[in-house]
């Protein structure tokens, strides 16, 4: 079960507080989390990305992963940062329904809080595998297919 805090700091119409709940909570690998879900405009999804990343720009997703400190019991996971333009325009690059992208992006972004990763090829490969299958038992098509042209 998660225990999902929602904050909406976007003017951007997004998914009902139900549906990303449950793209949560179908990505989550133990009993127990919590999580806040902070969703985002193009502005303050840059200013975070240049302060933790050192990238410029908006980018979909951040991730804070909470670090329990030794010996204190604790079920929060940490923060998910989503910027709801930048969710929109790739969903409409990628010939996507937005749904789809939301449900990827609450996906990854939650695997990210429970210490998966994608930097080097190896650890990418595993990441996408268990982004497939969790959407696939969403009824998701795989994010990572290429679109092809009509």
């Amino acid at each position: 079960m998660i225990d999902l805090t929602l904050q909406q700091a976007s003017a951007s119409v997004v998914p009902e507080e139900s549906a990303l709940r449950v793209w949560a909570e179908a990505a989550l690998e133990k009993q127990h989390a919590e999580v806040v879900l902070r969703i985002v405009d193009a502005d303050e999804s840059a200013a975070l990305n240049a302060a933790y990343r050192g990238k410029t720009g908006p980018t979909n997703v951040l991730s804070f992963p909470f670090v329990v400190p030794d010996g204190v019991p604790n079920d929060l996971l940490g923060d998910l940062v989503i910027c709801a333009p930048v969710v929109e325009r790739e969903a409409a690059d990628q010939g996507k329904p937005v749904s789809a992208h939301w449900a990827h992006m609450v996906v990854h972004g939650m695997l990210h809080l429970q210490g998966y990763d994608h930097i080097e090829d190896a650890d990418a490969e595993i990441m996408e595998n268990r982004e497939i299958e969790i959407l696939r038992g969403l009824g998701i098509e795989n994010p990572y297919l290429e679109i092809q042209p009509e």
